[in-house]
């Protein structure tokens, strides 16, 4: 496919601007550098966007040079160009590293209901989120391990690695967490899980830690899930929204795999 793309580029397009060429050779580049990212490709994907928008930009910048009458702004523009693209160059960030994506919802279910559903191993669903369905991330296939208690681990299968190279073999991939805190009663609760190995993420960012707090919201509970992470991408000012939403989007799939069977223990979903 990613051949496919670069050869249809090369064939049909006739870029008669800067900007049409710049966008046209970064196409091809990126298409032609997929087979050799493995899995990187998920990468790939995300980052193309920053890609094909700078490329634009240094287009629109070196026609700008062209012109006489604009080549004095193009040339006060390009220093903020290359001063945003250098951001992250020698540990240098605008945005702090350290993030946490957070969602909290109500359930239809008690407190003790959840706790009871949160100790005992979780059956994972599809993503409903349309980020994460369109983007191929790593999917939850099952978990084992039991218990809300202090030293309590829980290891996590995901859909195994596939490489894009010709008869490369899947490899698997898991995350280890380990109760670090817990404070759990009929009213409510708030447990901590660090994450003490991880094959699965650990190439887009480095997730440290799982933390839930719940407690009585009327008839229902109130769940919030936060998963701290620090982010190993850059630049800041494009990974660092991108990564904070979508730990945002993996917390709210979290509640929702936990809540069902809350729920279900509470006798409110069918």
């Amino acid at each position: 496919m990613p051949a496919v793309i670069a050869l249809t580029v090369i064939l049909t397009a006739r870029p008669r601007s800067p900007v049409g060429m710049a966008l046209a050779t970064t196409t091809i580049g990126l298409a032609l550098a997929g087979p050799l990212l493995d899995e990187g490709v998920v990468c790939l994907v995300i980052a193309a966007p920053l890609f094909l928008g700078v490329a634009a930009i240094v287009g629109v910048v070196v026609e700008q040079l062209r012109e006489s009458r604009t080549r004095r702004r193009a040339l006060a523009v390009t220093p903020l160009l290359l001063l945003a693209l250098a951001e992250g160059v020698g540990g240098a960030t605008v945005v702090p590293r350290d993030d946490a994506g957070t969602a909290t919802a109500v359930i239809d279910a008690a407190p003790a209901d959840l706790a009871r559903s949160l100790a005992a191993p979780p059956v994972y669903g599809d993503f409903e989120a349309v980020f994460l369905r369109a983007v191929p991330f790593p999917e939850p296939v099952s978990a084992t391990g039991t218990g809300l208690a202090v030293g309590d681990e829980r290891v996590v299968t995901f859909t195994p690695r596939r490489s894009l190279g010709l008869g490369a073999q899947p490899t698997p991939r898991s995350m280890t967490l380990r109760v670090v805190e817990s404070e759990v009663s009929d009213a409510g609760g708030h447990v901590v899980l660090d994450v003490t190995e991880d094959t699965t993420l650990a190439r887009w960012m480095d997730l440290r830690s799982a933390e839930v707090t719940w407690e009585a919201a009327g008839d229902g509970t109130r769940v919030t899930w936060t998963l701290h992470f620090t982010r190993t991408f850059d630049p800041s000012w494009y990974f660092g929204p991108l990564q904070h939403r979508t730990t945002g989007l993996a917390a709210e799939y979290l509640i929702d795999t936990f809540a069902g069977p809350a729920e279900e223990l509470a006798g409110t979903r069918p």
